[in-house]
């Protein structure tokens, strides 16, 4: 027995650890990376063993939502941009990895409450207020693509704060929202005349479009579009039918 408890008191505080953890995880109270107490911290919290907490933080790592590092402690796991078709990384590490030089420009910015045609967007109840961006990057600087993007900011409160005219607010939400849950789409359009115009390309132009929806608790954090010129764009996976990279 643990603290003078029987086998389900054990039990019960061991989910109550672990729930507590959880909530500050999909509340976004601790984003990625931010470091869980120590065991010690933990134990001292709690008025319980080594053991359970141990069991606790294994049993997130293995949920997913954490990551233990050996001497350095255990983190909220950063959200993985990979799937079983293809790897999405943040734009911003993308253009820098191809060696080139990445620039940003927010075109447009505004907030409203939700209206039905964003609703067919992102899943939001009525009223949600919701901050509407725009935005360029640009590679070498030459237009690489163009991302629209809806953030919840009932959701994510955070965002009212940051200033989106510099600093990307996908690179933003990677590293400062946790989420669990995420749907995206592929598809090919013709570039409408303001994509075109943003884009610099001829209207009709085929496109890569990368549509993408991203929840917490099931409540939607944010939907974003990404427009990609089709000659600069190229989707490579590799895979086993474990699972991608294995």
């Amino acid at each position: 027995m643990e603290g003078g408890t029987a086998k389900g008191g054990a039990d019960s505080l061991n989910q109550r650890i672990r729930a507590d953890i959880e909530a500050k995880i999909l509340t976004g109270a601790w984003g990625p990376g931010h470091r869980i107490p120590f065991e010690h911290e933990l134990m001292a919290e709690y008025g319980c063993a080594r053991m359970t907490v141990s069991k606790v933080l294994s049993a997130l790592a293995e949920a997913g939502l954490i990551e233990r590092r050996r001497r350095a402690g255990s983190f909220v796991r950063r959200p993985s941009a990979q799937s079983a078709v293809l790897e999405i990384p943040d734009i911003k590490a993308e253009v820098t990895a191809r060696g080139e030089a990445y620039a940003y420009r927010c075109v447009a910015e505004k907030r409203r409450r939700a209206t039905r045609e964003d609703r067919a967007a992102i899943p939001v109840p009525s009223g949600t207020e919701l901050l509407l961006l725009t935005c360029l990057h640009l590679a070498d600087g030459t237009p690489y693509a163009c991302e629209e993007r809806i953030i919840a900011l009932d959701n994510v409160p955070d965002a009212r704060d940051v200033d989106f005219t510099a600093e990307p607010p996908g690179t933003w939400l990677l590293h400062h929202v946790a989420w669990h849950e995420a749907e995206h789409h592929i598809s090919a359009a013709g570039a409408d005349q303001r994509i075109a115009d943003l884009l610099d390309l001829p209207v009709g132009t085929a496109c890569l479009v990368l549509e993408r929806t991203t929840w917490r608790s099931g409540a939607a954090l944010t939907a974003v579009r990404v427009w990609y010129p089709g000659d600069r764009q190229r989707l490579v996976a590799r895979f086993t039918p474990a699972g991608p990279g294995r």
